[in-house]
């Protein structure tokens, strides 16, 4: 590979083998041809003057394509479609006069799109369900194991490991459901003609509507398509592309979030993705254990959040029938969004399958903010025991600040010795101390946990055994 010429990061060091050749020239050019075999087809078994041995010689040279004869045909007449029908009817010369016949360059590169975005969203899917059911393993585990829970990243009330991993999962859950409708709505160009009229086929097929019906119907099914827009100008609706690239989106903001997340609790030595025995962190700092995946899941997701924005914008441009200033615009944007997903997904997968959790470290932090956390609990129990509720909420609130004011200059929490010691409360501190348990402090998190694997269990069954991914570069 030449190491004079600029690549893309995505392509060089990020996507996967399958999503780098979905998006290859190879393929796209390939299905190009399919393409016109499916249009020659259709059009022999509806009685046009196309034969079955056009048909079958165009089919005979899907693959054989002459890329050096399409550069120079297309220097020669800037027209990227027809330098590739040129270089096509090169190896099938008995079909070259039928092929493209009646149909305009936006045949074969808006449907093409169309497939390889479809192909492309199944493949993210499974990548998708495979985080997922790694999540879940991670939440099935630590369903009860306590943790401290923040807001506004103070110390709160505890929550599970697991219940707090539910989180992460169930934002991916709403991506696959979003992912799901976009794959369940999409639709097939079909062959329209120039302004989507299908003036040319009404020629073709004099005037018969419903053969030119069929002859779009045979053209989608043989692609796996079973709808197709029911109206269009040249192209097919680029509102289609944003729906694509916002769902892309979405999967990059609910990434970003658990990324983020690991980032912090890592900071806080609770949780730390996952460290190979020989990864070096730093070129000067040999001490240095950096979350270098969770950072580069939040700088890619960044990426593909502000490449989502193309798609509207392009949208809303779309003048009258069609206006060609979308084309360069989605030759990038469109790929490099499904390679940077294919990314994060990647990275997701490997971090989330290898999660560790430092457990006395996490117990460790429980314990030194429980008395806090319990001082509900002992006022209901001082209550119990003749207490005002008022006045034992004082008392603690008095107290709390006190041992704060300790705990900041580096003193352990005294907040259970100085109940013990005020009289008025009524509480030992042995029995003050029977009620520092994280477990009694979680809620229903487990049962919650429980209850949400459960109904998510039977999507989590499509998941399909992933390796964990090789993301050292």
């Amino acid at each position: 590979m030449a190491k004079d010429r600029y690549e893309s990061p995505l392509s060089s060091r990020y996507a996967s083998d399958y999503m780098l050749r979905l998006f290859s020239p190879d393929t796209r050019y390939q299905t190009w041809r399919r393409l016109w075999v499916a249009l020659a087809r259709a059009q022999h078994t509806l009685g046009l003057p196309v034969s079955q041995e056009q048909v079958d010689e165009l089919a005979a040279h899907i693959t054989d394509i002459d890329y050096e004869v399409v550069r120079v045909k297309e220097k020669e007449i800037r027209h990227d479609v027809m330098a590739h029908i040129y270089a096509y009817g090169l190896v099938a010369p008995s079909a070259k006069g039928i092929i493209h016949l009646g149909a305009t360059s936006c045949y074969v590169t808006d449907n093409a799109d169309l497939i390889l975005y479809r192909d492309g969203l199944r493949y993210l899917r499974g990548q998708l369900l495979g985080v997922m059911r790694n999540l879940a393993d991670f939440a099935d585990q630590y369903k009860d194991f306590p943790t401290l829970g923040y807001t506004h990243y103070q110390p709160a009330q505890l929550v599970t490991v697991g219940k707090r991993a539910t989180l992460w999962l169930q934002d991916l859950m709403l991506d696959l459901e979003e992912l799901d409708f976009v794959l369940s709505t999409l639709r097939f160009l079909g062959c329209r003609g120039t302004t989507g009229t299908e003036a040319s086929f009404m020629d073709l097929f004099e005037g018969d509507e419903t053969r030119i019906d069929e002859m779009n119907r045979l053209i989608a099914a043989e692609f796996g398509f079973d709808k197709r827009f029911p109206v269009q100008g040249q192209t097919y609706a680029r509102k289609f592309d944003s729906r694509i690239l916002n769902v892309l989106s979405s999967i990059a903001q609910s990434c970003y979030r658990f990324a983020n997340d690991m980032r912090l609790l890592q900071h806080d030595r609770q949780l730390e993705e996952p460290f190979e025995s020989t990864q070096v962190g730093s070129s000067a700092m040999a001490y240095k254990r950096n979350p270098m995946r969770s950072e580069r899941i939040c700088s890619l997701a960044r990426f593909l959040m502000a490449d989502a924005l193309n798609a509207p914008m392009t949208a809303s441009v779309q003048w009258m029938e069609r206006t060609l200033d979308d084309s360069a615009n989605r030759r990038i944007s469109l790929p490099e969004g499904f390679l940077c997903a294919d990314a994060i997904l990647r990275l997701m997968q490997n971090v989330t399958k290898g999660i560790r959790v430092n457990e006395k470290i996490v117990t460790r932090t429980v314990n030194e903010y429980l008395p806090f956390i319990a001082t509900e609990n002992l006022m209901m129990e001082a209550v119990k025991r003749g207490g005002d509720r008022q006045q034992m909420h004082e008392l603690v609130r008095v107290h709390s600040m006190a041992a704060t004011a300790k705990m900041k200059e580096g003193e352990p929490c005294d907040l259970l010795q100085r109940l013990a010691d005020d009289p008025a409360f009524g509480m030992t501190l042995p029995e003050l101390k029977a009620l520092m348990d994280g477990r009694l402090y979680t809620g229903r998190c487990a049962h919650q946990v429980e209850a949400f694997l459960r109904d998510l269990a039977p999507t989590l069954a499509q998941a399909e055994d992933v390796p964990v991914q090789d993301v050292n570069l």
